[in-house]
């Protein structure tokens, strides 16, 4: 084994509420197929399958309801939910924090939303309300989508000059980690 394989990235365990989610849209979807076989039978009964005035299986899908077949058929729920929650981040915070706070990513292992404030000041006051903010995310997502902020302060310039610079360095801070 070599050091530059990475290691492997943990799968999470579907969870009882996601396998009722799963179990009720293969379900769906088998019941949606009986009746169109159905359908598609009667029609070969009366003259054979062909295009007319009323809408069925073979008409062109809207676009909204393609994109929320194709994220219903895929599991994207949270995350795309969780996509949402970035777009109206100040009417969920408020118009002072969403200055100075700002979604960086979803972390849907960990189901951990990550928060790169501008100053240390803000990054302390959003951690002091985080359980806040989690509760209200999950009211707004549904339980457990999101249970934890990972919130970063802001980030440093990389020290480029300076007697004890080694080449390569990019400042202090790549000795710590």
């Amino acid at each position: 084994m070599t050091t530059d394989e990475p290691a492997p990235k943990k799968t999470r365990e579907p969870s009882g509420v996601d396998l009722a989610r799963v179990a009720l849209r293969a379900a769906k979807e088998a019941a949606r197929a009986r009746g169109d076989a159905v359908q598609q039978k009667k029609q070969a009964r009366r003259g054979g399958l062909r295009s007319g005035a009323r809408a069925d299986g073979r008409d062109p899908m809207a676009l909204g309801s393609a994109i929320n077949r194709l994220i219903s058929e895929r599991g994207w729920e949270a995350p795309a939910a969780v996509g949402g929650v970035m777009g109206r981040w100040p009417q969920i915070v408020g118009d002072d924090v969403a200055k100075h706070c700002v979604p960086e990513k979803y972390d849907e292992d960990e189901r951990a939303l990550v928060v790169r404030c501008d100053s240390t000041a803000w990054a302390t006051n959003l951690r002091l309300l985080a359980p806040t903010l989690v509760a209200r995310l999950n009211e707004d997502l549904g339980h457990g989508a999101v249970k934890a902020i990972k919130v970063h302060g802001p980030g440093g310039p990389a020290r480029r000059y300076g007697p004890l610079r080694a080449p390569g360095s990019t400042g202090p801070g790549d000795t710590y980690g």
